[in-house]
C-alpha cells in the first residue's frame, strides 16, 4: 500500500515575514533607515558645492571611481543604486499594503472622532507620493538630463545644478520635496525606532529629539543649495 504524499508546504520564513503586519513594519523600518543613511551622506556631498566647481565635480567623479582598482568604474555606484532602489520599492510596497490592510480592517468610520495626529503623521502618505514623484524628476533632471534646463552637460554636475536652480520651477519642486522629506523623516525615524524596539519610557524623549534634529538638519542642508544659487552665493 503506497503512502499518501503531502502536497501542502509550510510557507517559508521570508514569506511569513512579508505576509505579517509586523514583518511589513519591520521591512519599512529597516529600508527607511537605509534611505536615511544615504540621505545623510548625499546631503554632505551636496554641500561640497559651496567649495566651488572643482571640489564638487571632483566629488562627483570620485563617486564613479569608488572601490577602484578592486571594483571597475561605476560598479560601487551601481551597487549603491541597486540597494537604494530595493529599499525604496520595499518601503513603498510595505506602506501601500499596510494602508490597504488598515482600510479593510476598518471599513466603517469611527463613531467617535480619533484624537488629531501630528501634521507629519497625517501627511505621511501624501509626503511619500510627493517624494516618489520627486525622485523620478530628480533622476531625469540631474542624472539622465532628460528634463534638464539649459542643456545638460555630462561630467559637469556643478553647472547642471546651477542650471536647475536658476529656474523658478526647479527651485519650487526641490524645496517642496525637501519640506515633505523633513516631515517624512521626523515621523518615520520615530516609527522605525518603535517598530525595532528601541523606544521605551526613558528613551522616548531622546528619540523624538533625534527625529526632530535629523529632520531639521536634512531639510536645511538640502534646501541651502537652491537658496545659495538663488541668492548668488553659489554661481
Amino acid at each position: 500500500m503506497a503512502l499518501a504524499t503531502r502536497t501542502d508546504r509550510r510557507p517559508s520564513m521570508t514569506r511569513t515575514l512579508w505576509d505579517s503586519s509586523v514583518g511589513k513594519k519591520t521591512i519599512m523600518a529597516v529600508s527607511g533607515l537605509i534611505m536615511l543613511l544615504y540621505l545623510g551622506v548625499h546631503m554632505i556631498g551636496n554641500l561640497k558645492i559651496f567649495f566651488g566647481s572643482g571640489e564638487f565635480n571632483h566629488y562627483a567623479h570620485w563617486l564613479r571611481t569608488m572601490g577602484e582598482p578592486f571594483l571597475h568604474y561605476e560598479w560601487a555606484l551601481w551597487i549603491v543604486r541597486v540597494v537604494l532602489v530595493a529599499a525604496v520599492v520595499l518601503h513603498a510596497t510595505s506602506a501601500y499594503q499596510l494602508s490597504r490592510r488598515d482600510i479593510k480592517a476598518r471599513p466603517s468610520k469611527y463613531v467617535h472622532k480619533k484624537p488629531r495626529a501630528s501634521y507629519a503623521t497625517r501627511t505621511m502618505r501624501w509626503g511619500g507620493i510627493i517624494l516618489a514623484l520627486f525622485i523620478v524628476w530628480h533622476i531625469l533632471d540631474l542624472t539622465t538630463g532628460t528634463v534638464h534646463s539649459g542643456g545638460f552637460q555630462s561630467g559637469h554636475p556643478y553647472q547642471n545644478v546651477i542650471d536647475t536652480f536658476s529656474t523658478w520651477y526647479g527651485n519650487t519642486i526641490y524645496i517642496v520635496a525637501m519640506l515633505a522629506l523633513g516631515l517624512h523623516v521626523q515621523h518615520g525615524f520615530w516609527s522605525a525606532a518603535q517598530t525595532l524596539g528601541a523606544g521605551n519610557a526613558t528613551r522616548d524623549r531622546a528619540l523624538k529629539t533625534i527625529a526632530n534634529v535629523l529632520a531639521l538638519v536634512l531639510t536645511v542642508g538640502f534646501i541651502s543649495v537652491p537658496v545659495a544659487v538663488m541668492t548668488g552665493v553659489v554661481s
